[in-house]
Parts: C-alpha cells; structure tokens; sequence
C-alpha cells in the first residue's frame, strides 16, 4: 500500500546535503510540471512536492521518499 501525505504535514526526506525537512504542499495525481520537471502520477501513484524549511527550495517525492514526522 501507497504511504499518504497531505498538505502541511511536516515529512523529512534525504537530500544531496543529508537530512531535509519541510512541509508537504500538495498531492499530484496526474502528469503535469512541478518542482522544475515533469512529474509522472497518477491517483494509484502520486507524487507530492514539498517545500524545505531550511532553504524554501521546491522538490517532487515519491511517497517512499519521504518520512512523516
């Protein structure tokens, strides 16, 4: 089964820096352009971008990727 985000829960996810944390923003549910790439999902496959409280940057994350704290 597919881990559930939703918006503003606070997730950690490792980076090329080490650890980051940050807040989910939204759920994407279909193929669209976010996080400077285009972003393959679906509803059985979403993707989340999340914002990095550290540096404000934007990235797309498999749920895999990414830890609720």
């Amino acid at each position: 089964m597919t881990k559930r985000f939703h918006k503003g829960d606070k997730v950690r996810w490792n980076s090329h820096g080490g650890q980051a944390e940050g807040e989910v923003l939204k759920e994407i549910t279909s193929d669209t352009e976010a996080g400077g790439r285009t972003v393959r999902a679906s509803k059985d496959e979403p993707q989340y971008l999340v914002r990095s409280d550290r540096s404000g940057g934007e990235a797309v994350h498999k749920p895999d990727a990414l830890e609720k704290l």
